[in-house]
């Protein structure tokens, strides 16, 4: 296993995490703006890692010391890195559709596995930080990962309807990633 300094990027850091969980039998899924990293080829960079798990801290706590990683309040944090990790109770869910993990996928990247949600419930759950909790920089954030990934537009629209949000937000992060692609940026 390597070691994490001051250049491990956050993907590799990712991979670290995700590994070490799922050998300790833990499921735990990259969502936040860790996925959005991930999605928009480093577009977004962000800080953090979130692993949704329904793992408490207790149990994950020795599995991420043994690479660095101390609890400081609800983050683990890592001497040699700005990136800290956060594992936000499960289930995973995007406002109130639930995911069970068999539904999220396993990247293979240059430093190993990583589980992940898709790119388009990605994009469900950047909207729904926006619509739930009027995040505006999260509305970006869905947009740059439409921009890079291929998304399933009728889910996310079933998904908007179930949720009681207006239908034309999905037309509008559709446009607006359209409109980046062919070099409105």
């Amino acid at each position: 296993m390597s070691s994490i300094n001051a250049e491990t990027s956050l993907q590799e850091i990712a991979v670290l995490v995700s590994e070490a969980l799922a050998d300790a039998n833990i499921i735990a899924v990259l969502g936040g703006g860790g996925a959005v990293t991930q999605y928009s080829n480093n577009e977004y960079m962000s800080k953090d890692l979130d692993f949704i798990t329904v793992a408490r801290n207790k149990v994950i706590a020795p599995v991420v010391a043994k690479l660095g990683f101390r609890r400081q309040g609800k983050d683990f944090v890592h001497a040699d890195s700005e990136y800290f990790i956060e594992f936000p109770p499960g289930p995973l869910s995007f406002g109130d559709r639930y995911i069970d993990s068999s539904e999220t996928t396993i990247l293979d990247t240059k430093y190993g596995k990583l589980r992940i949600i898709t790119p388009t419930q990605c994009v469900m759950d950047r909207l729904s930080w926006f619509i739930h909790h009027n995040d505006k920089q999260a509305r970006q954030q869905a947009i740059l990962v439409a921009v890079h990934q291929e998304i399933d537009w009728d889910d996310v629209r079933s998904w908007l309807e179930a949720e009681g949000a207006d239908l034309a937000l999905v037309d509008e992060i559709r446009g607006a990633a359209e409109g980046k692609k062919s070099g409105g940026r």
